[in-house]
Order: structure tokens, then sequence, then C-alpha cells
């Protein structure tokens, strides 16, 4: 397992590559030809992926914070660069997002301003009766537009929930992984102090043992002592 202080980083960002790769996929193949339902399920997905490609750049973020000064700068620009790919990428998810709800609205107007009113306009013989059904159709497309504005006001509002939600999780990501390190760094210093100790103790053994030894060397001695004086005197 690679320990090195820029793995998690290198990580993150292959991650973020081929999540691109498949964004770029996703938005290269959209098409105002495909059947409305299909559009939106492919531009949600790509919304799904790009809330992945921006939690792999906070983490990026969060992995430049513990890397030594010596080596960060490059991965800093690593870093800009992809955020920078990231910001494009969102700004044409909302073009097309946009384009596909146009599209969508001017479909439910077409419909709604169909063969009804056409006939009836047909029925009536005289310039009032077109008049009240073009009136009809203005105020029926109004309506639509109406809602369609009301449903993309609901939409960003959803989303701009969601991506709340989203920065207060990586928030408390974030909180959690400073309590690891501190955490961390705790047992470490914990580590060092017992080495500390442990070092202490075997030098005062190691005294001790050399006292004892010292003392045993000056009973002997005294013990010496004594048996020559005592041998002097009786002899």
């Amino acid at each position: 397992m690679d320990t090195s202080p820029t793995s998690l980083f290198d990580s993150y960002e292959q991650d973020f590559e081929q999540i691109v790769a498949s964004i770029r996929d996703k938005l290269d193949a959209d098409s105002p030809t495909q059947p409305g339902e299909q559009r939106k399920a492919a531009l949600r997905r790509v919304e799904m992926e790009l809330d992945e490609a921006d939690e792999m750049v906070a983490q990026m973020e969060i992995e430049l914070q513990g890397m030594p000064q010596s080596i960060k700068p490059p991965y800093v620009q690593r870093a800009k660069s992809c955020k920078s790919t990231l910001a494009s990428l969102k700004s044409r998810a909302r073009s097309l997002h946009a384009a596909a709800q146009r599209a969508s609205l001017l479909s439910s107007a077409s419909d709604t301003a169909g063969s009804p009113f056409r006939d009836s306009s047909d029925e009536l013989g005289d310039g009032a009766g077109a008049r009240n059904g073009d009136r009809t159709r203005l105020l029926k497309g109004t309506q639509v537009l109406e809602d369609g504005s009301r449903r993309l006001v609901d939409a960003q509002r959803v989303a701009l929930e969601t991506e709340e939600q989203g920065a207060d999780i990586l928030t408390d990501l974030r909180r959690q992984r400073e309590q690891i390190e501190n955490s961390r760094n705790t047992l470490q210093t914990a580590d060092s102090a017992i080495d500390r100790a442990s070092g202490t103790l075997k030098r005062m053994i190691r005294r001790m043992y050399q006292q004892r030894v010292v003392i045993a060397l000056i009973i002997a001695v005294l013990l010496i002592l004594i048996g020559v004086i005592l041998w002097e005197k009786l002899s």
C-alpha cells in the first residue's frame, strides 16, 4: 500500500478524470432530437456525476492541507485545473439543461395549441371568433410557460438545497478528518513519551545494578581489610 503524502491526491485525481470523461461522453451525445424523457434522464445522470466530481475536488483540497510545502505547489496547480474543468462542465450542463427545458415547454405549448383550437377556429366564420380563438391559445400558452417557470424555480430550489446538504456533509467529513488527525498526533506524542519513559527506566535499572556492584566491591574490600587487621593482631 502506497503511504506517500501524495498517494490519496493522485487517487482522487484519477477518479476525477474518469468521472469527467463519462460526463463529456454524455454531454457530447446530447442531441435535441433525443426523446424528452431520455434526454432528461441523461442530464440527471450528468448532474449526479458532477456532484461526484465536485466531491473529488473537495477531497483533493483536503489532501493539499497535509502535504509538505516543498512538494505542494504543482499539486495546487493540478487542483486548480480540475476546478476549472469542473466549472466548464457545469456551465455546459446548465446550458443543455436550459435548452432541454425550453424544448419541453415548446413541445407542451405546441400540444396545447393543437387541433381542438384549430377546429374551433374553423367553425367560427367571423373575425371575432378567430380573435377569441387566438386569445384562448395565447392564454393557454402563457399558462404553460408559467407552469414551466414554476417547475424551473422548484428545480433550482431543490438543486440549491442539495448543494447545501452536500456542503454540510463535506464540512462534517473535514471535521471528522481533523479529529482523526488530532487523535493520531496525540497517539504519536504518547508513543514518544512512552519511549522516553522506557529509556529512562532502563537507565535507572542499569545504574541500580552498577550501584549494587560498587557496594559489593566496597563490602568485599572492607571484609578483606578487617581480615588483614585481625590476622595481624592475632599473629
